[in-house]
């Protein structure tokens, strides 16, 4: 008798933990199939930089709605009034495409401003390379630098302008070495 009811008791604890997972799992079902998809999927950059912007605006006056305790504990909005309408969403402006161009003398980082202007953000010489101390960062429609070999190397320096190309990244172009002397 005592092993018979002990079975009874493991099928009736079995059949509750299957039941509350099928609900579980009926309820997240039926969220997606409404098109509530917003709590199940992660965000984008995008829609980061949205809800950061949404919640950053300060609130619309007369809008408030926080709770205030009544007596005996009871919480209530604070006005009334119906929620006054959102102003629409402002696009942020777009950040700089930024990337690395790469070149024989080294590489640098840039970025292509939406004025098209191009900054340099950052550069590094390659082996045997030092980049020399007058780089023209910008922003600038051409930004400017110059790669010189070492002492005891027989080539000659490389000098590169940087641009920004419509609807692409930035590119290098060797241009002839100036002469700063």
């Amino acid at each position: 008798m005592r092993k018979w009811r002990s079975a009874v008791v493991t099928a009736a604890w079995v059949a509750v933990g299957t039941a509350a997972g099928a609900l579980g799992a009926w309820q997240l079902a039926g969220a997606d199939s409404r098109g509530d998809t917003a709590h199940s999927r992660p965000l984008d950059e995008a829609a980061v930089r949205r809800a950061l912007a949404k919640a950053s605006e300060p609130p619309e006056p007369g809008g408030d709605s926080t709770p205030t305790p009544e007596p005996g504990g009871d919480t209530t909005p604070a006005t009334s009034a119906p929620a006054p309408s959102r102003r629409p969403p402002q696009k942020p402006p777009a950040a700089p495409e930024r990337s690395t161009v790469r070149f024989t003398g080294g590489a640098a980082t840039a970025e292509c401003r939406a004025d098209g202007t191009v900054f340099l953000v950052s550069w590094s010489p390659a082996d045997g390379f030092h980049i020399d101390d007058d780089v023209e960062r910008g922003p600038a429609a051409v930004a400017r630098l110059e790669a010189e070999p070492g002492d005891d190397d027989e080539r000659e320096d490389l000098s590169y302008e940087i641009r920004c190309t419509p609807n692409g990244p930035p590119h290098a172009t060797v241009t002839a070495a100036r002469d700063d002397d």
